[in-house]
């Protein structure tokens, strides 16, 4: 559902994006196969309502375009010879969570971790619910079911939030892509759903993993204030939850290893300077391995 050409509702058929759909998907498209396709549910193996949210989820993560062309980021991740096509690496699921964010054709994502959880630290499903209406009041466009919002929401938590059983089989297929990454917590008691994404310092996220995405957020010429990184829409401080500590902590990693990045705080003006030019597809090279 669109709300307006940047703002969009549903479209996953109330499924998570699972640990293995989306290098399914992609060796579907690779194959020149067309979720259009009357055999779609037999070589994708799934049914008719998961073929269609395998496809949505795959645009949301930017392995396909509007025309469902792989991308070249979907490419160099998923292909058999890419970075990490069955996802084995922490490092690869922080950044589909920066391009689940960042691309924003699932908008929810990105109104969560830009927007929201900066007006409620802690929040539950009806909280979020009045604040979507309250964004459609603003684009002044015709309040939204409930049950939609609804949908929406429980399908984020089940894309970040870990159930029991998952808990118990790790190898659980049905596990939502993003459980490992422990962002969002369900801090309420018994059946009282509260949730949290709280600021921290993300030691876990690896610091080239960090760079790439400060590059590919873009906004700035050859310098970039810590506040912006910190705090600035579609930034990794506000995408990742990092607070101030993490960041000059993950920036003295990026320095000591980029030796032509510097971080000067000089006269009380705290920035990361870039003195040549880096080539986002470059960091993710080094970072996978496939480039000295």
């Amino acid at each position: 559902m669109f709300l307006n050409k940047n703002l969009v509702l549903t479209g996953h058929d109330t499924f998570q994006c699972r640990s293995l759909w989306l290098k399914k998907g992609y060796d579907f498209i690779k194959s020149n196969k067309s979720f259009k396709d009357n055999d779609a549910v037999v070589y994708l193996g799934v049914g008719k309502n998961m073929v269609s949210s395998i496809r949505f989820w795959m645009r949301s993560f930017d392995i396909i375009d509007e025309n469902d062309k792989l991308t070249e980021f979907g490419i160099q991740l998923l292909d058999d010879d890419g970075f990490d096509p069955y996802l084995e690496d922490e490092g690869s699921l922080w950044l589909l969570h920066f391009k689940l964010v960042i691309k924003s054709y699932s908008s929810i994502y990105n109104l969560l971790f830009n927007e929201f959880r900066r007006e409620k630290i802690e929040f539950t499903k009806e909280s979020f619910v009045k604040y979507i209406n309250r964004k459609c009041s603003e684009f002044k466009i015709k309040e939204i079911k409930d049950n939609t919002i609804l949908d929406d929401f429980s399908v984020m938590t089940k894309m970040y939030l870990r159930s029991d059983s998952q808990n118990k089989d790790k190898e659980d297929n049905y596990s939502g892509l993003l459980t490992e990454l422990n962002l969002l917590k369900n801090i309420g008691e018994k059946n009282d759903e509260l949730f949290v994404i709280e600021n921290s310092e993300k030691d876990n996220i690896p610091y080239d993993i960090i760079l790439y995405c400060i590059i590919e957020s873009g906004g700035f010429e050859s310098s970039i204030n810590l506040n912006k990184i910190e705090s600035d829409f579609n930034n990794i401080g506000s995408i990742f939850a990092i607070n101030r500590n993490g960041l000059i902590k993950h920036i003295d990693l990026i320095t000591k290893n980029y030796k032509n990045i510097i971080y000067s705080d000089y006269a009380g003006i705290k920035e990361l300077q870039i003195k040549k030019k880096l080539n986002p597809i470059t960091i993710l090279e080094k970072y996978y391995g496939k480039k000295d």
